[in-house]
């Protein structure tokens, strides 16, 4: 009877912690309501070397003196929506570890496909010093291997992301034992994440996803709605860039009052350390103190760094990132206008916009992915995008500038070394002076170009809730008749 009365208590329980739709009432993962599924855990996850840059507002754009009079940075207000970055910039050895997977996988069949991957080296040559050194040995000698990889292009950085993307996912299905640990893929036949929620990939499974479906086998693959996957790395905008650079907060007891009139990504107006301590004086960052002078004197060094740095080295800013200033500068997935700042919408600003669709087959189904194993996209045709409000072409990257469509179209006699090949780099570098730190600064760089003074680090977008907090609901509740 003792017994009977537990497995009640248990059952009753159990029925009593059942959640259930707030629209139908029919209760969530449920075989016996239908085995509609409402993930418990809903806020997303962490990504392996990220951190959480919470959103809001602040003046991005130069707010000390524009030296070089190029007026491409004025100052204005904006706001960024929460997102995840890199604490610290890719390295050596992890770029390393993407080349030995394309060798695995493609080395074979695709040989070019790892040349086309592999660093410049011959960007530390130069015509008047002695730098060879550094061509055969910064991106392999293991004494560089916690250094920020250079050379490399923003398509090649671009590419990275792609890969970190499916090898994080892949790793998360291998963790939750959905997927067994296949090292054996080769060619196409890899994990790619978008292949295998489109049931193009099949992997290894190992337990599977349990499927709550009455009428479906015992276990199905994962949903994207499941928690599980996570979004795409891939290169920060300028704007998410430079916010995560200032790190501006408010302190918890002063609600919204803050000071966003920050030179570099720390506190103060100069180079070094201010307060005292252990580090009282020491340099933070590294760069180029003025001509001749990279690292200081023997014996006393400033940085430590007569080029670049270990990526975890010096004091981080407020959000946690390392080296947003100094060591190399940083590839931006924007494209570079020099009025961009009076341009963009002031709510995630960004131009580089080029909506795509998936290519389909006569049925409307995906077109099967490509020799690389991945799905094919093409831009949105008129038809496609019609009537609508939002926006009219698809490939928008010289909206408002030069683009007929908004009437601002250059003259014939003028000309502009500017092209749509031209991305933003951001942060002043090893062989930089201290103005190239400011994270109002701005350069470009062509996106096929490499530079040993340039690096990059990844972004992810935060979905959900802007810092992992849930919302505080202040309504009162109204009584029903």
């Amino acid at each position: 009877m003792a017994f009977a009365l537990v497995v009640m208590s248990l059952s009753s329980c159990s029925k009593k912690n059942q959640e259930a739709s707030s629209a139908t009432g029919w209760n969530y993962n449920d075989p016996k309501w239908g085995g509609f599924e409402a993930p418990k855990e809903k806020e997303q996850k962490t990504g392996p070397g990220l951190v959480l840059i919470p959103g809001g507002t602040f003046t991005m754009g130069a707010v000390e003196q524009d030296v070089t009079y190029d007026y491409d940075n004025i100052p204005r207000r904006v706001t960024v929506s929460s997102f995840y970055m890199d604490e610290t910039e890719v390295s050596n050895l992890n770029y390393r570890e993407y080349l030995y997977w394309l060798n695995r996988i493609f080395g074979e069949q695709y040989p070019e496909l790892v040349r086309k991957a592999t660093p410049d080296t011959l960007v530390w040559l130069d015509e008047l010093a002695y730098n060879e050194p550094y061509v055969q040995n910064y991106f392999r000698m293991p004494s560089y291997n916690d250094y920020p990889v250079v050379g490399v292009s923003w398509l090649q950085a671009n590419e990275f992301c792609k890969w970190r993307s499916d090898r994080v996912n892949e790793g998360l299905m291998v963790k939750e034992g959905i997927l067994e640990l296949d090292p054996n893929q080769y060619g196409a036949e890899h994990f790619s994440t978008e292949a295998y929620l489109l049931g193009q990939y099949e992997g290894v499974e190992k337990k599977g996803m349990k499927n709550l479906d009455p009428n479906g086998p015992e276990t199905r693959r994962v949903r994207f709605d499941d928690g599980v996957l996570l979004p795409d790395y891939r290169l920060p905008t300028e704007a998410e860039w430079e916010y995560a650079a200032l790190a501006i907060t408010s302190e918890s007891d002063k609600e919204e009052r803050f000071t966003d009139r920050k030179i570099y990504p720390w506190k103060g107006e100069t180079v070094r350390y201010g307060k005292h301590g252990k580090w009282h004086g020491d340099m933070m960052a590294n760069f180029k103190r003025g001509a001749g002078d990279y690292m200081g004197v023997a014996g006393n060094l400033n940085d430590n760094a007569e080029i670049t740095a270990p990526v975890i080295s010096y004091i981080p800013n407020d959000f946690g990132l390392y080296n947003m200033g100094g060591n190399v500068s940083e590839w931006c997935l924007d494209v570079y206008r020099p009025m961009t700042s009076l341009d963009a919408d002031d709510f995630n600003p960004f131009r580089g916009n080029d909506f795509k669709t998936r290519v389909t087959d006569a049925q409307g189904n995906p077109a099967p992915k490509d020799s690389l194993g991945r799905i094919q996209y093409r831009e949105l045709t008129e038809d496609e995008i019609g009537n609508r409000t939002n926006f009219r072409k698809a490939n928008v990257k010289n909206y408002r500038d030069g683009d007929d469509m908004s009437m601002v179209a250059y003259e014939n006699d003028k000309t502009t070394l500017i092209s749509d090949k031209a991305r933003v780099i951001k942060g002043g570098s090893w062989a930089d002076l201290a103005y190239w730190m400011a994270p109002g600064t701005r350069r470009y760089l062509d996106e096929d170009q490499a530079s040993s003074t340039v690096g990059f680090r990844c972004a992810m977008i935060r979905m959900g809730s802007p810092d992992g907090k849930k919302m505080k609901n202040k309504a009162k509740k109204v009584k029903t008749y």
